[in-house]
This record gives structure tokens, sequence and C-alpha cells, in this order.
């Protein structure tokens, strides 16, 4: 058996998350989420700071832009930086549909850029077209 696509979420939203872990419930690959809910608790998962020391190195990464305490943006920034952490792909889903965001994402490096749905099962949707093109047609970089 293949060893589990590991996802971190970075989503300050508690009903984005649940949707997120419903829609990726039933994945047809084996996945392991780990969630943070800002850009600071993200860069020191990534970097396996603090509590995160023994935190797996995620496959990809779902970033949300508007998060307290360091925004997504900012931690895109960092990430794609990182010698040690700038192949992994980064999806950005959020709300923002500003075309200044989606831009400077693109910049920065982000690998898509989604705008989330407003209704839930839109949104449910989106979560299966990203885990199939991902972890079903991609060929994700080795760890």
């Amino acid at each position: 058996m293949a060893p589990p696509i590991q996802i971190l979420l970075v989503e300050d939203n508690p009903g984005d998350i649940r949707l997120t872990q419903e829609a990726l419930r039933d994945s047809k690959v084996h996945i392991y989420l780990s969630v943070v809910q800002d850009g600071v608790e993200a860069m020191a998962f990534l970097r396996r700071a603090g509590k995160y020391t023994t935190a797996p190195r995620p496959d990809i990464i779902l970033l949300d832009l508007n998060l307290p305490r360091k925004d997504g943006r900012a931690v895109l920034q960092e990430i794609k930086a990182d010698e040690d952490l700038r192949r992994i792909p980064v999806v950005i889903l959020t709300t923002s549909d500003d075309e200044h965001d989606i831009l400077r994402s693109y910049n920065l490096h982000a690998n898509c850029y989604i705008t989330k749905p407003l209704d839930l099962n839109q949104f449910a949707a989106i979560v299966k077209t990203i885990e199939n093109f991902w972890f079903q047609i991609v060929k994700l970089p080795p760890a």
C-alpha cells in the first residue's frame, strides 16, 4: 500500500476546515490531513519548530490568503523563498477573487489559485476536483 498523501490545510474558518475534511473523507487515495489555523503556525509546522517537531512534510499545501497573525501571502512568499520548502505545491484556496491577489500569488509561484464558492456543495466539489487532479493525475515531487 502506498504511503498516505500528506496535506497541510492552512485555514482559519472552522466551517471550511470541516467541509474540506468531509470532502476528503471518502477519497480514493489514502490522505493524512494536517490543519493549522494561521500563518505563524503554518511556518512552524513546515519548519518543524516548537510543537511541530514531528510534523510530516506535506506533499501539498492548501493555503487560504486571509489568515490571522501572518497572512497567506506572506506564508506563500516564505515557502517559495525557502530552498527546502519551495518544491511543495501550494494551492491557494481563498474567498478572494481580487485580480491583485491572483497576480501576486502567481508572481510568488503559487501552483494554482482557486476562489472558494459560497455554496457548500460547490465547495465540496472543488475539494474533490483538487483531490482528483493533484493526487491521481499529477506526479508530486519527492519529499
